[in-house]
Formats: structure tokens, sequence, C-alpha cells
């Protein structure tokens, strides 16, 4: 498609009003923008909540945020803020809501929109979209809307820009994120356990890290109650926990946003997967993802990456979780074992030697 037209030095605006990792899976189309438009202004429109995500990305100029939840009065003045503010909008989504404000932004609007009626109006409101197709990974979903925008994809992660912590551990050093968003998305407590005393007599100092929120912080003291782990679950910002991730030996979480960060900084990446479709939401890998993510696979490498699941024959069912709910238990992360999980950590450090 011929590349979109837009004045000298434009203003972009790109919106993605979704969760943290979604947000940082949309920063290769970010990059790919920069790319091509390297003197335009280039801001993002997020949830307040997952602004951290972009923090010192140096494609963006700026970030405008609005909360999840936001009263009349708070989305009038967004409205007011963005009116034709931009020669070009791009929603990554193709919900109402984004939509609404790549219209309401852009002089240009480009969007995701679904194969339904209400997209065909969508359509209308647009000057390039891209239908929705389903079984498409989200990168490459947003590497497809550069080729809408006539661009040429840049097909990596942009994490946030690293700063060291005074509470990175000299040594080798080994990342745990035992906390996903969502209860069905939890590996076992005995697993997290186990894994963490095999690291400890591999000669690695343990860090385990998650987030301020209190049940958060329940769950984890739960988790590592007797286990020689160092604790930095709330302390670090995205920034410092780039900094973290970038120089571990190794680094083992669940399908969360972290889990993706880890994966984008370069580090040794274990990815514990359940009901979610890796296909669709695999980490991508810091040099890229030639080879897609099968289904299942007792473990599968790709660059800095490996990929953990236990292959139930209804694995990935892309649910939540056995009972249908975010309280759920999922029973193909019950059954990973901590020997397999270990085998893949021993593998990825041999691989880096």
């Amino acid at each position: 498609m011929a590349r979109i037209d837009l004045p000298p030095r434009p203003r972009i605006l790109v919106i993605a009003l979704r969760r943290l990792g979604d947000v940082l899976l949309t920063t290769p189309l970010i990059a790919s923008l920069r790319r091509a438009f390297p003197d335009a202004v280039i801001d993002a429109l997020v949830f307040a909540d997952t602004a951290g995500i972009l923090q010192g990305n140096p494609d963006i100029n700026g970030i405008v945020t609005m909360p999840a939840r936001r009263t009349v009065v708070q989305s009038l003045k967004l409205v007011a803020q963005l009116w034709r503010g931009y020669d070009l909008a791009v929603s990554t989504q193709s919900g109402d809501r984004p939509t609404f404000f790549a219209f309401v932004a852009g002089r240009r609007r480009v969007a995701l929109v679904e194969q339904t009626f209400n997209g065909r109006v969508k359509q209308a409101m647009l000057d390039r979209s891209l239908v929705y197709q389903s079984g498409v990974h989200r990168v490459e979903e947003m590497l497809r809307l550069a080729d809408v925008l006539g661009i040429a994809r840049v097909p990596r992660l942009v994490p946030p820009r690293a700063r060291e912590s005074d509470a990175t551990p000299s040594g080798d050093y080994a990342v745990i994120h035992a906390a996903p968003m969502f209860h069905y998305k939890r590996w076992t407590a005995a697993g997290w356990r186990a894994l963490a005393a095999a690291l400890t007599a591999r000669g690695m100092t343990v860090v385990a890290t998650g987030g301020p929120a209190l049940d958060e912080r329940a769950y984890l003291d739960e988790v590592w109650t007797g286990s020689a782990v160092t604790r930095l679950d709330g302390k670090l910002d995205w920034a410092q926990l780039s900094g973290l991730l970038a120089k571990a030996a190794v680094y083992v979480g669940p399908d969360t946003s972290i889990t993706h960060l880890a994966a984008a900084t370069g580090a040794p990446t274990i990815a514990l997967y359940g009901p979610t479709d890796p296909r669709l939401w695999g980490p991508w890998p810091a040099d890229g993802l030639e080879t897609m993510w099968a289904a299942t696979g007792k473990i599968q490498r790709r660059g800095n990456v490996a990929l953990v699941q236990h292959a139930f024959p209804c694995a990935p069912c892309q649910l939540e979780g056995c009972e249908r709910r975010l309280d759920s238990y999922s029973a193909c992360l019950d059954e990973l074992t901590a020997g397999q999980v270990t085998d893949a950590v021993d593998q990825a450090l041999r691989s880096k030697r």
C-alpha cells in the first residue's frame, strides 16, 4: 500500500487503551512510525496505570493519559484536548472508544476494525483500516497496521529505558516474577519454591519481583515463606525493572507483562504458559520472532525465550482457567513440574555461556 501522505513534521497519536503487556506489544508500530517519520511528534494515548511501560521510550515525544473509568466531565475535557490536534491518529484496537478518540484527534485516521456491520460503519470514519483477523499474534497485528500505513516494519519491542537500582545484586542473579494479574495464570507456590531452591543451588542470588498492590504482596508472602529470596516486589519503577531484567542470568515468569518485558530486554526468559495461546500472545524475543510459536510443546525455544507448557490435549484453551473465571485454577499449570522448568533454565544458562 502507498505510504500515507502526511505534512512535514507531522503530529501523530497512537491509541492503545489496553493492559500493560498490550501497550508494550504496541511499541513495534510506534518504532515503525518513528523510522518512517523521524521529524514527527509522536504521542501515545494510554490508560494512566499503563503509562509507565512507555517510560523513556525514545520513539515517543509525549504520553496522554486517561483513567480507565472516567467521568463525563473527564471525557469532555479529553475530547477538547485532542480535537483535531494530530495529522494522523492510529487506533491499535477495534473497540468503539479507541476508534472514537482516533476520529476526534486525527485529521487522518487509521484503525483496526472488525468484519461486522459496526466495523463497516467505522470504516466510513477512517482514511484506512485493517480488518481484524483471528489467529494473529498481537505484534504481527501491529506490524500489519504499519503495512496499512505504507511504512516499513520495525519488528522489535522497545522496553522502558533501563536505569540501575541500588537494590540490584552483585554477581549472577536470577529474577522470578511469580504473580500474574489473574489467578488462572498462576503456577503453584510449591513449584516456585522448588525452582528458587534449584537456582540458589546453582550459585545464583534469586530476586523476586512483583507489584505494589497489597493482595499481590500478600500472595507473594505466601509463595516465598521459608525461601531465601531477595524481595523487590513493589520497590522498583519500570526503568529500574528494565535494568534489573537486562542483566539477569535468567528470568522466569508466567503469562504476564513482566515476562514480555524480560524478553524485550534480551534477558534469557523462561515463560510458563497455561490456557493462553502463545500463537497470539507468546513473548516476542529481543531480535524478533522469525518462526511463530506452536500451540503447544514441552519446551519451545525462540531467540532468548523458552516457552514451557504442560501439553494437555485441551491446551491452549484461551479460556479463563478450568472453571471459566478469573479466580479459577488451571490444571495445565498445576501439572507443570519444577523439573521441567529447571530443565528449561539449565538449557538457557548453557546457551548463554
